[in-house]
């Protein structure tokens, strides 16, 4: 373990976050669409793999398939997981569980879940499943009875219904998410349905998972938050819990909910430079700082950061098919303060729009991959790993001129320059902007250095890092 630690800010009264956080590197999987390595689990309807991406329909992928590329995900540099849902459920997307405690037939059962855990935690990788508490399917067996049942069901305060009997289609009476008649509302408010949350919570913890992404929590109550944040810690302290978040993170960072968010601020401030180009380098800065401001000391290093998801176009889509616009933002990415999070496939350059184009299923085919965005992106990874100060140093922007950006990470008085040219020519960088120090550039890996007043030079269309002692 790192002795550089969260609680770095010497403040003792600092919420704690789990320590291991600020050295992960996270994968996202859509277990449905990874890999399918147990064909007896197949679905009758089962669907070729390399079928175009569809809302509906099964393409096989399991438990299993995770396990056997496991080295894959370890040998690109990421030692976290994140699955989307995984429990039983009726959907391709499982945002529909029907049963909380039960692993979704087609992709495995309890022992195929636990012989996930032992694989991957002893390649030191650790898990963070999807906490789907805002709502359920329509199959649910609490949901069914208020259906069969109406005002005798012992569960039909465990929904918002607002009439009875329950009316689906075409307009559904009563609450969902987002208009879904097939994802019914929890009522939080009612003790028993957050009892049954928490044992949920609790349940997949003693089973040995390392924490929980929070989904759409803020259509859920904040004082339930509060409750499943204690279950949690008491449970397993080092255990993470991540909300989902679009907006400004603040209001789960008090260290009285989530440890961190999913940092879609981040994601919109990088591909607002170097895909959507609509900001230029002043800009990326001055968004970056502001962010950085609003997040407390304790959690900035606990963000989840991303620049695709299940939720979202394909990275190299975004970048209009520019695999080197694309590794610009990866740079910016791996760089930042937070844990990184890869969206699987976006490692090798898989392409497609937004839900369901995002959610093919993986090219294992090494002939299809974009080798040197996996060789780009592995290299950065390694980077982090060797250089503490771009896990645990500070981060501040020294140079932010036109499409020229560079971010100095500092920790005990080492630097690391991260600098990202995005633009068609060269850019000389003035030595002010490096502290007027000697630097070693080391990465790309060159056997270059920079006297001390020198300028240094950032190709067109390219990023380098460098190292130096602070001046």
């Amino acid at each position: 373990m790192s002795p550089h630690t969260m609680s770095s800010s010497n403040d003792s009264t600092a919420p704690r976050v789990p320590a291991w956080v600020q050295d992960a590197v996270f994968y996202q999987i859509f277990p449905e669409r990874f890999a399918n390595a147990d064909p007896a689990r197949n679905p009758p309807d089962v669907r070729a793999w390399d079928s175009p991406p569809a809302r509906e329909g099964f393409l096989g992928g399991d438990l299993a398939g995770i396990v056997q590329h496991l080295d894959h995900i370890v040998d690109l540099g990421a030692n976290a997981l994140y699955l989307t849902p995984i429990f039983a459920a009726g959907t391709n997307h499982r945002y529909d569980a029907t049963d909380y405690f039960s692993i979704d037939p087609r992709l495995g059962d309890l022992g195929s879940f636990r012989e996930l855990l032992q694989e991957a935690h002893s390649r030191g990788v650790r898990v963070v499943l999807d906490a789907v508490l805002n709502h359920c399917g329509v199959g649910h067996s609490a949901f069914q009875d208020v259906v069969a049942n109406g005002a005798q069901s012992p569960y039909v305060n465990w929904f918002y219904v607002e009439d009875l009997p329950v009316v689906q289609k075409p307009v559904p009476n009563y609450r969902t998410c987002s208009g879904c008649w097939y994802l019914p509302k929890w009522n939080v408010h009612d003790p028993q349905v957050r009892e049954h949350h928490l044992n949920v919570a609790r349940y997949w913890l003693e089973q040995g998972i390392d924490g929980w992404r929070l989904d759409v929590p803020y259509f859920v109550p904040m004082p339930f938050w509060r409750q499943f944040r204690r279950v949690v810690k008491d449970t397993n302290p080092e255990a993470y819990i991540v909300a989902e978040e679009w907006r400004s993170p603040t209001q789960w960072l008090a260290g009285d909910t989530a440890d961190g968010t999913m940092n879609y601020t981040l994601r919109d401030l990088v591909l607002g430079f170097t895909a959507d180009r609509k900001h230029d380098a002043k800009t990326l800065a001055a968004g970056m700082n502001d962010l950085r401001d609003q997040i407390p000391h304790h959690a900035r290093h606990a963000m989840l950061n991303l620049l695709g998801s299940h939720d979202t176009e394909r990275l190299i889509t975004r970048h209009g098919d520019d695999p080197v616009a694309t590794r610009l933002a990866l740079t910016l990415l791996v760089t930042a303060p937070g844990a990184p999070m890869i969206y699987y496939g976006d490692e090798i350059g898989m392409t497609g729009d937004n839900d369901p184009g995002c959610r093919a299923g993986m090219v294992w085919d090494t002939n299809r991959w974009d080798t040197d965005t996996l060789q780009t992106l592995t290299s950065l990874l390694a980077l982090r790993a060797k250089l503490p100060a771009l896990r645990y140093g500070t981060d501040e922007y020294p140079y932010a001129v036109g499409d020229v950006v560079v971010r100095r990470r500092v920790l005990d008085g080492d630097s690391v320059l991260v600098a990202v040219n995005r633009g068609p020519v060269d850019a000389d960088l003035p030595p002010s902007a490096l502290g007027n120090a000697e630097a070693a550039q080391v990465w790309p890996a060159v056997d270059q250095r920079r006297a001390a007043g020198n300028p240094l030079r950032v190709p067109a269309r390219s990023a380098v890092v460098w190292t130096t002692e602070q001046a």
